[in-house]
Parts: structure tokens; sequence; C-alpha cells
């Protein structure tokens, strides 16, 4: 598959909701204040981006590379990062709304999740290792058979974690969060 290559492009306050977009290889470039939700990006290549203040919600990313790819202050609502391509998968989020959506099977260690709503988002069969959750609230978020050992979640809030289904080991935790670790056996802790 031949690809258009766009390298070191600022793009900005492009709106291309509703499109199907293939073929495309940005390399360096920066998203700004751009629409594309609802739009079809499967298969394309984003190297080194950067997504700042884009709507992204229910983009539909299907084979779609995104290594090194930064997203701040963005809306990406019921996307389905689990069918984007394997290969350097490297993701980071920080201010932004990623509710309702799917990491299903990804590999994630070291990913930043700084100041994010992760609502409903499903993280069933990932690899958190090491990732940081700075201020994130996890309300109904889904973890099995997930891998947080050595993450981060301190000041995340609002998460349930089934510690027999999910791989914890030298994961960090505040005193606050002990209830979202024990719900199952219906322990409650007062302070």
């Amino acid at each position: 598959m031949d690809f258009t290559l766009h390298e070191d492009e600022l793009v900005e306050k492009m709106v291309y909701t509703g499109q199907k977009i293939r073929s495309q290889a940005y390399v360096d470039c920066v998203f700004k204040k751009c629409d594309l939700s609802d739009s079809d990006f499967s298969h394309n290549r984003f190297t080194d981006c950067r997504f700042e203040g884009c709507n992204l919600s229910t983009l539909k990313l299907r084979g779609t590379t995104l290594s090194n790819a930064v997203f701040v202050d963005c809306k990406i609502t019921g996307v389905n990062f689990g069918e984007c391509d394997d290969f350097l998968f490297s993701v980071s989020f920080t201010g932004c709304v990623l509710d309702y959506s799917a990491f299903v099977s990804r590999k994630m260690v070291k990913t930043n999740f700084i100041k994010t709503s992760l609502k409903e988002v499903n993280f069933t069969q990932v690899n958190l290792t090491g990732s940081l959750f700075d201020h994130t609230d996890l309300a109904g978020a889904i973890f099995d058979e997930t891998n947080l050992s050595g993450a981060n979640l301190v000041t995340a809030y609002n998460f349930v974690i089934d510690p027999e289904l999910n791989s914890i080991k030298k994961a960090s935790f505040s005193m606050d969060g002990l209830p979202g670790l024990l719900m199952k056996h219906q322990i409650m802790v007062n302070g």
C-alpha cells in the first residue's frame, strides 16, 4: 500500500466529520482544534504526532498505526483503540475525555493518563505495566485480566479493580483507593 507522506505539518481547524481517509502517513505533525468525529481513519499512520483540542469521538482506527501519539485536551469518546495496528503502538493522554473507549488486548507499558476521564473504558487483557493514572476518573472502567504491575493509581478515583482477576503487584494506591480494591468482598473501609 502506498502512503501519501505529510511531515512536520500543522493541521489546524480541519473538519473531516464523517469522512473516510485512507493511505496517509503523518510524521511529526500537530493537529489543533480539528474535528474528525465519526470519521474513518483506518489504515493510516501517525508517528510522533500531537493532537490538541481535537474532537476524535467515534473515530475508526482499524489497522492504523499510532506510534508515540500524544493527545492533549481532546474528546475521544467511543474509540476502539484495540483495532489499531499492534506495531509500535504508543499513546499518552492529558486532559482528555476517553469515556466509552476500548483498549482491549493492547500493550501499553508506561502509558500516561493525566487528568483524563476514563469512564466505562474497557481495559480487558491490557498490559498497563508501569502506567500512570494521575487524577483520572475510572468510574465503570473494566479491568479484567489486566496487568497493572507497578502502575501508579495513587490519585486515580472511582475505580473497582479485582486483585484476583488482575495483576497489581507493586502497583501504588492511596488509602482512598482501598474500597475499589475490596468492593468484591463487600468490605467497608472507614477513614
